[in-house]
């Protein structure tokens, strides 16, 4: 047991319904697997499922908990700062892929 420490620029969204109602609603959380720690009050680029950056948010909540199953994981609430620029998002794009997700093909 322990915990994983998140980049302090990416906050990747696994759930398009997560990704959806954050940026409908101004608001929204996502649960991660395992215990990590995610910086509360911090401003971060959220990422879509298929890594494309799309926004900035703030980290309002963080918790990690053992849940009913037995699982550790994380849950992050989160509340929109800002949708990124078409160009601003393709830069952060490139950026993330090259460290963190892997070179593009």
């Amino acid at each position: 047991m322990g915990f994983q420490t998140e980049f302090n620029s990416v906050c990747k969204f696994k759930s398009e319904q997560e990704l959806y109602e954050l940026l409908e609603y101004g608001r929204g959380k996502m649960v991660k697997k395992q215990f990590r720690v995610f910086p509360t009050g911090q401003k971060v680029i959220a990422y879509a499922p298929d890594n494309q950056a799309v926004a900035i948010v703030r980290i309002v909540a963080s918790i990690a908990e053992i849940n009913f199953q037995g699982e550790e994981v994380t849950q992050v609430e989160m509340e929109l700062v800002r949708r990124l620029t078409e160009e601003e998002a393709r830069i952060q794009t490139s950026l993330a892929h090259e460290m963190f997700f892997g070179e593009q093909s």
